[in-house]
């Protein structure tokens, strides 16, 4: 898209420590081609310490119209939004954000909408299904609140972390959708399980719950995009199961934050 890149061309970041390992700036501008307009994504590789201060120094440009938020910054950018949706209010995480007209930000979170979005893509329709989700860091908050809006009948969130799972099970269990509870790395009795922790991305990780005891009448899905097909997803197919790929629920949350960043 260099043939449309001016001084008019309109400026967006993607924030994250690291950044090298994204591919969205490619896709989101491309997006925005698609959409006919003059816009580009730009990776910022930014450390937490200084998170707060490069976001005042971007704030100043007044050609900068939005940020994609990717870890580890998606708690920390809930706090320097001036405004968020009710559910990046209730997550306090935020993944995207567009100027207010007085010049602040305002924050959304579309990583649990675009998740469940893919999984509904792929055939799965994960109201009145029993869910196992492994991961409660901010991709999988987002992936938790939106099965339970889109009516799961029971959701068990297991992740090492117990204050940070504690934490998401109490919040959700507090809206009186359905049971919420602790789960474990067993996925027996599951209909959906859920991978929404990065183990996976190295070579030489464990599974990040019990491939065994997987069946083939569940659905896998796994928020990892590279590599394309982790080995949780591998097992899961080599069983018979249906999955998703974080390739394509990263399609569909690319899809809701270019149309949020262009005020839709």
């Amino acid at each position: 898209m260099s043939h449309l890149l001016s001084g008019a061309s309109r400026i967006h970041f993607i924030v994250g420590d690291p950044i090298a390992q994204v591919k969205s700036p490619a896709g989101v501008t491309q997006a925005f081609a698609d959409h006919g307009h003059n816009a580009i994504c730009v990776p910022a590789h930014v450390a937490p310490a200084h998170l707060a201060e490069w976001l005042r120094g971007a704030s100043l440009a007044q050609n900068v119209d939005g940020i994609i938020v990717t870890v580890p910054h998606k708690f920390a950018c809930t706090d320097l939004c001036g405004t968020t949706s009710e559910r990046a209010a209730f997550l306090h995480t935020v993944n995207t954000m567009r100027r207010n007209a007085d010049g602040s930000w305002h924050g959304d979170m579309f990583d649990g909408l675009g998740f469940v979005t893919a999984m509904q893509d792929k055939g799965c329709q994960p109201a009145g299904k029993k869910a196992l989700l492994v991961g409660a860091g901010g991709a999988g908050s987002a992936i938790a609140h939106a099965l339970v809006m889109v009516g799961v009948s029971e959701l068990a969130i297991f992740d090492p972390d117990e204050q940070r799972r504690t934490g998401l099970v109490d919040r959700l269990a507090g809206l009186h959708k359905c049971p919420v509870t602790h789960g474990s790395a067993d996925p027996s009795g599951f209909d959906l399980v859920l991978n929404a922790t990065p183990v996976g991305m190295k070579a030489g990780d464990p599974y990040p719950l019990d491939v065994t005891q997987l069946q083939p009448q569940m659905f896998c899905g796994c928020v990892i995009t590279a590599p394309a097909v982790t080995p949780f997803i591998a097992a899961a197919r080599a069983k018979g199961c249906a999955t998703m790929t974080g390739a394509d629920m990263f399609a569909c949350v690319r899809d809701l934050m270019v149309d949020f960043l262009l005020g839709k």
